[in-house]
Order: C-alpha cells, then structure tokens, then sequence
C-alpha cells in the first residue's frame, strides 16, 4: 500500500515512510492510495468473529506487506487488550464506550497501535525517533502510554496551559523516562502549528520528527476498529445505524467514513461539535472558514482548525453534495451540554461526560431524521478525568478507577515554552536517552 499527499497526489510513499514522516514534506497529510471494500462473507459472519480478528482484517490493506502477518496479528493483539462495550442508554441508543483501556479514552487504540508499529520498523536498527505530539486532552496521556519504554523514541508532548484537566495533565507529565511534557503559552492550534512547523523545519532533520497525532496514519486508521465494533454487537437489530461521534480534530469520524467506504454499513454520521464550529458552519454555507479555538467544558474538542476534515473531502472528491448525504455536523453550547447530563443522568442514571454528551446530543437531533434507527455516540473517555465538572453538574462523587490513582499520587514535571523558537532550542539540545 502506497500513500500520497494531499497537497501533490504525486509525491507517494510506503506506510512505513507515512508513518515515520507523519507529515509530507509539502504539509500535506497522507493517504492511502486506494480503498479496496471488505469481502460480503466478512459482514455476514462478523458476529462470529473476535475483535482482534476483525481488526487484522480491517487493516491488513493499509499495512500491506510491510509487517509480517504474525507480526501484524500481535501488534493488534496487544493494541486490543481491554473491552469496547456497547452500552443502552435508552430505547434504540447505545453509548459506545471507548474508556476502557490503559488511559480511559478512545485514543489508546492508535498510540498502542503505533508504537508498536514504530517500535517493529526500529527492530534491529540504530534508529532514533522523536514523536512530536499536541494534545488538546487525551492524545498526550495516551501517547505518553503507548510509548513509554519504547527503544530508541524520545516522544515530546505540546500542551495549551490552564485547558486540560487536572488527571489529564498528570496522565502526561508524571510518567518521566523517555516522556517530556511541554506546557504552551497559547492554544492547542498553537501546538499544532509548532508541531508541523517543526517537520518542515530541515535544521531538524537529524532528530527523526515524526507525529502522534491523528495526522500519522497508524494514529489514524486503527480509530476504524471501534465502528466495525458496534456494528457487531447491534447487527442483530436488523435497523439502520447512525453515529455520533464528539468531534474536535475529526480524526475519529474521519475513520468511521473510511469504514463506511470499506462497506460497513452506517447510514449517516454526525459531527458534535461544541462552539468551535467551524465544520457545522461549513455545511451551512459551504465556507470553510478556520478560527482561534476558544476554551469550553469538553477541551478535547476545542479545535478551531480540525486537520482530518481535510481527509473526509478527499474521500467525497469535494462534492459538497455527496457528502451531506452521508454527514451532518452540529455544535452545542456549555450550557446546552450541562443541561444535558443532567437530564441523562437523571432520566437513565447514565454518567456521561461532556464530550459524549454533546455526541449524544447530536445523535438526538439527528435521528429526528432517521426515526426507525439505531443511535449509536461515542464516550470517547471516562467521566473521572472531568471530574471537575460531572461532580458538580451531575451532584455526585466519582470514584476514582485504578488507572486514574496510579498518577494521582505523583509530580508533575514539565517545561514551558512560548513560541516555535523555545521548541526548537529544546529539540535541538535534547538527546535521546533510551
């Protein structure tokens, strides 16, 4: 499998070099060149079938042969190693819960998958990578997981000062070893902007940039797994499924559409949004028009210029058209979102937090559309690590999961930087010590 840029289809490259180079040299993001739709006996039977199964098979097209079979078996094994289950909330909507691994959010699928992608291209090498990622929440304890241990990869996190919560800042300052976490004066587009800046950057070419964020394709493509999952576990209800995914750099809803192009069969697709509505704005008046983020209760999503969304066009040629037909994106307030987990709570005694609620949210005005449907949202981490606001919108005390008291206890250790040139200084004086 061979995968081009999207700024120069021209300009391809092998997964291995996508995803040792994040990045194109041209800025663009990588993808696959062609998409080959799974086998009908592979849906007929997918109920029969394990979750790493279904997985091997999900990806084997993206990895081609690049990584072994039996190799490529293990990598997915030790990458699914805890549970996706599919939860009723209420009558025809299911909460797809994406918490259950080593750092409670989705987002331990694609660093675990990854890292071991990464870690089987340095095998036997004298090669030395430094991932360089930006997190807006829950990519850079995921990260920091995924990686932590991993010879010969030095992995640097970028995070917006005063916009993460409290265990998420722990989850990604308190691991040390080969983990540095760096606390920005700015936003999380500011630490995207430096993350990118930092691949073109050719005075740091010696230091082997690559990306963990949803812009690498290993971070990326694993994201698919979860909707073939759901669509296991409610096949037997024989309806139409539509899902809402809690969007902020749309990497994960971007993933579902390629599974819809591999044949899964998902009616339609939401994008809930908080106020950084950029892509709901662009399916009104068809501008796309990228602003500041601004800081809300569900942090993950406070993107104002989501990356992946350039994907999602490229998978529907652009067609405006042809893509509203299968998507829709809308965007909630703080308030409208707090409401909400408290009617859920109180109506169903489901905890959901602020991200899934919005996705729940989104879910709800769209199956207006699609009224004999299944609703399926994304709880893409668990409500502990926003504590800070279930507790009290919700007037409840959480208690407190074993991977969450692990970092409680410990320091948080970390550098500030204001600007690209503060990171540089860093990249440059730092030495991989592993």
């Amino acid at each position: 499998m061979n995968y081009y840029s999207l700024n120069n289809k021209n300009k391809k490259v092998s997964f291995q070099e996508a995803v040792i180079q994040g990045l194109a040299a041209d800025r663009g993001l990588y993808f696959p060149e062609k998409i080959t739709p799974l086998s009908q006996s592979f849906f007929d039977t997918i109920e029969d079938m394990s979750n790493e199964e279904i997985a091997f098979e999900v990806i084997k097209q993206f990895v081609g042969n690049e990584i072994p079979e039996l190799e490529l078996k293990q990598i997915v094994a030790e990458t699914l190693c805890f549970d996706f289950p599919c939860v009723s909330v209420e009558e025809n909507i299911y909460s797809l819960e994406l918490y259950h691994g080593p750092t409670m959010a989705f987002k331990d699928v694609g660093a675990r998958f990854m890292s071991r992608c990464l870690a089987y291209f340095n095998k036997g090498k004298d090669l030395k990578n430094t991932v360089l990622v930006a997190t807006s929440g829950d990519t850079g304890g995921a990260v920091a997981s995924g990686f932590l241990g991993v010879r010969g990869v030095e992995v640097v996190i970028l995070y917006p000062s005063g916009k993460v919560s409290d265990i998420q800042e722990r989850q990604l300052t308190t691991l040390g070893q080969n983990i540095t976490a760096l606390e920005v004066d700015g936003f999380f587009d500011d630490c995207q902007d430096m993350v990118k800046q930092a691949f073109l950057d050719t005075d740091l070419k010696c230091k082997n940039l690559t990306s963990a964020n949803s812009i690498n394709i290993a971070r990326w493509l694993p994201q698919m797994f979860y909707f073939f999952f759901a669509y296991k576990e409610l096949k037997k209800h024989n309806k139409p499924l539509v899902v809402s995914c809690p969007s902020g750099n749309f990497g994960n809803i971007c993933a579902g559409i390629l599974a819809k192009k591999m044949g899964l069969s998902i009616t339609h697709f939401v994008a809930s949004t908080n106020v950084n509505d950029t892509v709901p704005k662009f399916l009104e008046n068809g501008i796309y028009d990228a602003k500041p983020s601004v800081a809300t209760i569900s942090n993950a999503m406070d993107v104002g210029n989501p990356s992946n969304f350039i994907r999602i066009q490229e998978m529907y040629n652009n067609d405006l058209n042809e893509f509203s037909k299968d998507f829709s994106s809308y965007s909630f307030t703080d308030e409208e979102t707090k409401i909400e987990m408290q009617k859920i709570y109180s109506n169903t005694g489901y905890v959901a937090e602020p991200h899934g609620t919005i996705g729940y949210l989104g879910l709800k005005k769209e199956l207006k559309n699609h009224p004999d449907s299944i609703g399926v949202f994304l709880e893409t981490a668990h409500p502990i690590k926003f504590l800070d606001v279930v507790e009290p919108v919700l007037n409840i005390t959480l208690e407190i999961p074993k991977q969450i008291e692990s970092v409680l206890g410990k320091n948080k250790i970390k550098l500030k930087i204001k600007n690209y040139n503060e990171l540089k200084h860093f990249l440059i004086s730092r030495t991989i010590i592993n």
